[in-house]
């Protein structure tokens, strides 16, 4: 049996994650040996409703566990979490945002490098069927050469988790699919309600519309032969998402590059800066950092 701990465990990955593999049996292998939340009444709801036991302190598990699952709702929670565990070189699953900050990426990267940690999660919209279907047509040209494209995602600004931070990465997360992880720049334009922000790749653009509040998301590709979006569900997101961090306790091969992994936060953080500044902002590059 894989023994798992998920630290950060107030996020809904948490129940979804426990009932996947507790109540209907996705795997069969696998065995949550502690939840911990700096919220311990998060810990506690667990425990009563799954019968996990409630870990007192994030770290008290290490040397103990084959992989951790941290999916604290605040970004900023995500390395303090890790890094106690990350010389054992057990695969972790991250949430999103894997951070805030910019500097503590690259330091978390090149940790997890060193060790030999293997990693998934970011956001699930990037399991989402229909942006895989988008992403393979952008890499096949199936129609034509790539003009630009068009995502729209949710917002939540107001919340103690992190302000912009705390939902904005599912947006990127389905744009770094489709388009790739590395755009050279973005700015944001905001009106009452609304977010748009022009993200600048090197041979088009792509528009990300953040809707606050509003929880549909929608996806697109311009291409020189025509227009293809549509509005798109999440079914299975989180099942793939799992076994996607499932297949790294199996001794999988991580499906993203390390600089792919934490491309996001760099992303966001542009945006935020041009949310301040109304100017167009450079991406930063983690070797620049």
């Amino acid at each position: 049996m894989y023994k798992v701990a998920i630290l950060g465990c107030e996020n809904s990955h948490a129940n979804i994650f426990l009932k996947l593999v507790l109540e209907e049996k996705l795997v069969e292998d696998m065995e949550f040996v502690g939840v911990y939340s700096d919220e311990i009444e998060a810990a506690q709801k667990l425990n009563e409703q799954f019968g996990v036991p409630v870990m007192q302190t994030p770290d008290e598990l290490v040397g103990k566990v084959d992989g951790v699952i941290i999916t604290a709702r605040h970004g900023a929670n995500h390395y303090k979490y890790a890094k106690p565990y990350i010389e054992s070189g057990i695969p972790m699953f991250i949430d999103k945002p894997v951070t805030v900050d910019e500097e503590e990426a690259v330091t978390f990267m090149k940790e997890l490098k060193a060790n030999g940690v293997r990693v998934s999660g970011g956001s699930c919209l990037g399991f989402a069927n229909y942006i895989q279907e988008l992403k393979q047509a952008v890499k096949e040209e199936t129609y034509g050469k790539v003009l630009g494209g068009h995502m729209r995602a949710a917002l939540d600004m107001n919340n103690p988790y992190g302000g912009f931070f705390f939902y904005s990465q599912h947006l990127v997360q389905m744009m770094g699919e489709v388009f790739g992880y590395f755009p050279d720049s973005v700015q944001m334009f905001s009106r009452e309600k609304r977010y748009t922000c022009v993200v600048r790749y090197a041979d088009f653009d792509v528009t990300a519309e953040y809707a606050v509040g509003c929880y549909n998301y929608y996806a697109g590709i311009s291409c020189e032969k025509e227009f293809v979006g549509s509005m798109f569900d999440l079914r299975d997101c989180f099942a793939k998402e799992f076994m996607a961090y499932y297949n790294l306790l199996r001794g999988g091969e991580q499906e993203q590059s390390y600089e792919e992994f934490i491309a996001p936060v760099f992303v966001l953080n542009a945006m935020h800066r041009s949310m301040e500044s109304g100017k167009e902002e450079k991406i930063n590059r983690a070797g620049e950092i």
